[in-house]
């Protein structure tokens, strides 16, 4: 059986807390680390019900989107409204931990998620991350040497990018030297010029890692001076990023779309509503899980027909469908879902990766336990049924 740890583990890989807005209180609120966890819940909101609901489902941790103490606090009473949840999560041996912002951003995030129950195709971010930045390292190496130098550039974390490593490309060539005065060289004769049958060893690695890379370089060389290249790669858009945009499977009008995403997302008292024409068309859509009107006029300048999101404001949504034909040849229609509606499909989302992740239960998510064999315990994922929206009537 996992500990809370490696599920922390695993979240920080899926969900870093390093890409959280400095706003946001992401992270463990409430929790030992090395309390054993068979079951999971996850949820929208921290609220009194779904505190109850893990409570009744002997849940050790009680994982949401939306953080337990977002605002600084300076204690948690008992008789404070969140102190008092705080208290029953300890008192009942639930773990509170809250993934927002960098939920919202991550490749698989709370955009993605919405994106791909509106069955949208070829999705990229809206507003995408920078991939991290890489440099291209070539190394001119004799051919006997390729291996250890290869080996001490794997160790300094060259050739690692995305879920690959020991990536390298290699071409055979001619080097030619002429060892000066002075010199010691590993082959050749001071004053002669030297031809050597050499190798071009080619590798990418995080930029952060320069340093370390080049030091490897020269340990594991066995020149005194190491001919080398290296060039930086321009940054490009990451897979990670705020909002997604993709294309609809065909084209709808605004009235069927609207149709559409209040068909797919969890019906509430707040529905779906829409600005624009009715029959406009809609083919490309961009969209932003919870509170994205800052994101609407890059949607319309990323080429969206239609932009999905939650919160919007009036004075800003008849800006934006009303602006004049001269300033902008797209219109860009607005429909407006409830916050917690936008955000709910991400818990199938996170619930599939701890089942995945954990499947056999294995202490760190690989599915052996300490003993090298297929664990038996599998972490059970239960996805809250508590309609968290706030929005509990409608009247017309």
């Amino acid at each position: 059986m996992p500990l809370l740890s490696d599920l922390l583990r695993a979240l920080d890989d899926w969900y870093p807390t390093a890409t959280a807005e400095s706003w946001d209180a992401v992270g463990l609120s409430c929790g030992d680390p090395g309390t054993a966890v068979d079951t999971v819940l996850v949820a929208v909101d921290c609220v009194p019900d779904t505190v109850d609901e893990a409570i009744r489902a002997g849940a050790q941790l009680l994982l949401t989107h939306h953080p337990l103490f977002l605002s600084g606090v300076h204690g948690v009473p008992a008789t404070d409204p969140k102190g008092a949840m705080a208290h029953r999560m300890i008192r009942a041996g639930v773990a509170h931990f809250a993934a927002h912002t960098n939920a919202d951003v991550a490749e698989h995030g709370v955009s993605a998620a919405l994106a791909d129950v509106l069955g949208l195709r070829e999705i990229r971010p809206l507003d995408p991350d920078p991939a991290p930045a890489l440099d291209h390292l070539n190394v001119f190496i004799p051919g006997e040497n390729v291996d250890q130098v290869v080996d001490a550039l794997t160790r300094a974390g060259a050739g690692s990018v995305g879920g690959y490593d020991q990536g390298t490309f290699t071409v055979e060539g001619t080097t030619t030297y002429r060892p000066l005065p002075g010199a010691k060289p590993a082959d050749g004769e001071i004053g002669v010029l030297t031809r050597k049958a050499e190798v071009r060893l080619s590798v990418v690695l995080p930029r952060r890692l320069r340093g370390a890379a080049l030091m490897a370089v020269r340990q594991a060389h066995p020149y005194e001076e190491v001919a080398f290249e290296l060039t930086e790669r321009p940054s490009l858009p990451g897979p990670t990023g705020t909002g997604r945009i993709g294309e609809l499977p065909g084209p709808l009008s605004l009235r069927d779309f609207t149709d559409h995403v209040a068909a797919v997302l969890p019906r509430t008292a707040w529905g779906v509503r829409a600005a624009g024409a009715p029959d406009q068309v809609i083919r490309t859509v961009a969209v932003c899980g919870g509170s994205g009107a800052s994101y609407a006029e890059l949607a319309r300048d990323a080429g969206a027909d239609a932009y999905l999101t939650s919160d919007l404001k009036h004075h800003s949504t008849l800006e934006t469908v009303n602006e004049p034909a001269g300033v902008s040849a797209r219109p860009l229609a607005l429909v407006d879902a409830a916050h917690w509606a936008t955000e709910f499909p991400w818990l199938d989302v996170v619930a599939r990766q701890l089942r995945e992740g954990f499947a056999t239960g294995g202490s760190d998510g690989s599915g052996r336990d300490a003993g090298g064999e297929a664990g038996q315990t599998a972490v059970r994922v239960l996805v809250s049924e508590t309609v968290t929206d706030p929005w509990t009537l409608h009247a017309r």
